[in-house]
């Protein structure tokens, strides 16, 4: 069996480790080194991912001793999110919420959303020629909608834009990361009580009014402010980083626009940005891809590798914007699958078509090399985006 430590550190901006694919190829169901001495199951296929990602035996509540994500979860904490739920607290709790995020209600946000992504792109085109598009665009646009959402003032979006991110930096020590998050948790707990008073048109007060107490609420608040804000930014800034270093994959959105809700999706397939969301505790004894997974053995259900499954994906290394790769995972599986897709495909879709549009110059203002990747962290992106036009 292979026994090197499984790192998620990216070599090639637009490839997964070398060894995950290598697993995928000769043991796609292995037990490789993890963090501390310890052991995990990597599980490399996309058919084996689902598998685990559907099977809520395999547990995502990181209170448990042996979680691969346990960070010493004091017994009883309550603010409990989502994602580290497990049945029957877990269904209960989405339930509540899932009317929030469906396609109809999220198709009801584009005229809004397209006006946000206007104002975006007006300020950082007024009078100047070149910008970091992470600073002036890829976080500014989440930031506000997730903001609205949740009914925040317009002007504390700096503030969730300045502690998401520095939560999400891989380079911060753990100190200043809970830093942020305390601030965050502290923001949205004053948001939700604010809300029991003077309830208002948002996703809070609705859900205070359908019975979800304030705890749990601020828990649900916080994973919607950093999920919501941080992976589509740094969807935003490698979605465009690839199409102007590919400048026929450019040219072929513009000849066809009808093409971007489909270049969205193969590039959700390709980058599979959310590295540690297939963390997960094994509860039974469970057989996956014909190897049997013991109780209390941790797992990881590597997505980004799943995405680059050839049974499934031809040629599974080219972009190909009219693969149709709706069946990808990197939006999960399951019952954790992520429940602010459909919004994430539309800010997608919006800046993509906008940005199109809009700056028919753009191009990189420094070469693509020397592009930062985030190639080591909980969510792959991008650091800064030099553009000039």
């Amino acid at each position: 069996m292979a026994t090197a430590a499984f790192s998620t550190q990216r070599m090639d901006p637009y490839s997964p480790p070398p060894e995950h694919l290598r697993l995928q190829e000769v043991e796609p169901v292995s037990q490789v080194g993890w963090q501390n001495d310890g052991k995990i199951w990597a599980i490399t296929k996309h058919a084996d991912v689902r598998a685990v990602l559907s099977d809520s035996r395999f547990s995502s509540d990181r209170t448990l001793p042996g979680h691969p994500t346990n960070l010493g979860y004091a017994p009883g904490n309550k603010l409990k999110q989502l994602i580290e739920m497990d049945p029957p607290e877990h269904t209960e709790a989405r339930g509540r919420v899932m009317g929030e995020f469906t396609l109809k209600k999220i198709s009801a946000m584009r005229p809004r959303i397209t006006e946000i992504v206007d104002q975006a792109l007006d300020a950082m085109l007024l009078g100047k020629s070149e910008a970091d598009l992470v600073e002036a665009l890829a976080l500014p646009v989440p930031s506000v909608v997730i903001a609205e959402l949740l009914g925040a003032p317009y002007e504390d979006h700096d503030f969730f834009q300045k502690n998401s991110s520095a939560f999400a930096d891989p380079h911060a020590s753990s100190e200043v990361r809970m830093e942020a998050m305390g601030r965050l948790k502290g923001y949205i707990a004053d948001l939700v009580n604010s809300r029991v008073e003077n309830p208002g048109d948002d996703i809070l007060s609705r859900q205070l009014a359908a019975g979800a107490n304030p705890e749990d609420l601020t828990g649900l608040g916080v994973l919607l402010l950093i999920a919501g804000h941080e992976t589509t930014a740094n969807m935003i800034s490698l979605s465009i980083a690839t199409l102007l270093d590919k400048p026929e994959l450019l040219q072929q959105l513009r000849d066809n626009p009808e093409l971007i809700p489909g270049a969205v999706e193969e590039l959700l397939r390709y980058f599979t940005i959310a590295e540690i969301g297939g963390l997960r505790l094994s509860t039974d004894d469970i057989e996956i891809g014909g190897t049997l997974i013991r109780s209390g053995e941790a797992v990881f259900a590597v997505c980004n590798t799943a995405n680059r499954d050839p049974e499934v994906f031809p040629e599974p290394n080219k972009i190909d914007f009219t693969r149709g790769a709706r069946n990808h995972v990197a939006f999960g599986f399951g019952p954790h699958q992520c429940l602010g897709q459909n919004l994430a495909r539309l800010e997608l879709e919006v800046v993509l078509s906008a940005v199109i549009r809009r700056i028919p110059t753009l191009r990189l203002a420094i070469p693509f090399g020397e592009i930062p990747f985030k190639e080591y962290g909980p969510t792959y992106g991008i650091f800064t985006l030099p553009v000039a036009w």
